[in-house]
C-alpha cells in the first residue's frame, strides 16, 4: 500500500494530510473530483505528493495572502477604496483574492468579465471590484460601511469566508460576520447575492460540515440569491487554475464569472433599467 503523509504545524496544532492508495485523497460534494492512486505508478505518486504540498500551503497561507496571518491582522492593514467612475447604478463585487483577480490582469478578473457580460446583454450597471486579497469575513465587516455607502449601489456580490477556513477560524464566527455584512447591505436597500465556498475533508468532518452549511443557512435566513459554490467546475482542475492550484487562471475565471452571472442575470432582468 502506498501512503503519503505531510505534517504541518499551524497555530500550535499539528495537521496531518495523508493519502492511502486504497482510499484516495479528496472527496466531497458539488463537483469536487475524487483523486486516486492507481497501482504503483511513480509519476502519479509524485504529482499527488505535490498536490498535498499545495493543500498544506493552502492551509498555512491566506487565499492570496503572502504571510501567515490571523483574522485580527485585518484591523491594521490599509483600507483599499474601490474606484468610483460613473453615476450608473452599481454592483459591488465584495470579496477576497478570488474577487480581486489574484495573479491575473485586470481584464482577466471576474468583475471585469462580469462588466462585459452586462454590456453585452444591455444591462446599464457599473461593476466595482472591491476584492482584497487575503481578506476574511472580519476584514469585510470592517470595510462594509464605507464600501456600501458609495452612491447608487444596488447589488452586492458577497464572496468571503475562504480565508476564515484557511486560518482555522470557527465557522460560527465567520457566519456572524457575514450576517452582519448582509444586514448592513439590507439596511441600505442593497440586494445581496451570497457566494458559497466548500471546506476540504482535511479541515475535519465537523468543521467541514459546519463551514459548508453556514452559507446555505445564511442564504435561507436572509432570503438571498445564492451561488452554492463559486468555484464549481473550476476547483481541482489543473488546466483551469494557476500554478498554486488555488486561484483560477484566465480560463477558470471565465467559468467562475458564469457561475455568478447565472444567479445575477435573473435579478437584473426583473429590475431592468430601460
Amino acid at each position: 500500500m502506498i501512503e503519503i503523509k505531510i505534517c504541518l504545524e499551524i497555530g500550535g496544532r499539528l495537521i496531518i494530510v495523508g493519502c492511502e492508495s486504497s482510499r484516495g485523497l479528496y472527496e466531497t460534494e458539488a463537483n469536487f473530483r475524487r483523486i486516486n492512486i492507481v497501482g504503483q505508478e511513480q509519476g502519479i505518486v509524485k504529482r499527488l505528493f505535490w498536490w498535498l504540498v499545495l493543500i498544506c500551503t493552502y492551509f498555512s497561507l491566506g487565499c492570496g495572502n503572502e504571510g501567515r496571518l490571523d483574522a485580527s491582522s485585518n484591523v491594521n492593514r490599509p483600507l483599499v477604496y474601490p474606484a468610483e467612475t460613473s453615476e450608473k447604478p452599481k454592483i459591488i463585487a465584495f470579496g477576497d483574492s478570488l474577487t480581486a483577480g489574484f495573479g491575473l490582469t485586470e481584464s482577466e478578473s471576474y468583475p471585469y468579465l462580469l462588466q462585459k457580460m452586462l454590456e453585452r446583454d444591455g444591462f446599464d450597471y457599473e461593476v466595482i471590484n472591491a476584492g482584497v486579497s487575503g481578506d476574511t469575513s472580519l476584514g469585510g465587516l470592517e470595510r462594509a460601511d464605507w464600501t456600501f455607502d458609495l452612491p447608487n449601489v444596488k447589488i452586492v456580490i458577497l464572496e468571503l469566508g475562504a480565508n476564515d477556513m484557511l486560518r482555522g477560524m470557527p465557522p460560527g464566527e465567520m457566519k456572524r460576520n457575514l450576517s452582519q455584512i448582509i444586514e448592513k447591505a439590507k439596511k441600505r436597500n442593497i440586494e445581496v447575492i451570497l457566494c458559497g465556498m466548500l471546506a476540504p475533508p482535511t479541515a475535519g468532518q465537523d468543521y467541514q460540515r459546519e463551514f459548508n452549511n453556514a452559507f446555505a443557512d445564511l442564504a435561507e435566513e436572509h432570503k438571498l440569491a445564492f451561488v452554492p459554490f463559486i468555484l464549481e467546475n473550476v476547483a481541482l482542475r489543473p488546466e483551469l487554475n494557476q500554478a498554486d492550484g488555488i486561484h483560477p487562471n484566465a480560463e477558470g475565471e471565465k467559468i467562475m464569472t458564469e457561475n455568478v452571472y447565472r444567479v445575477l442575470k435573473p435579478i437584473l432582468e426583473k429590475n431592468k433599467i430601460h
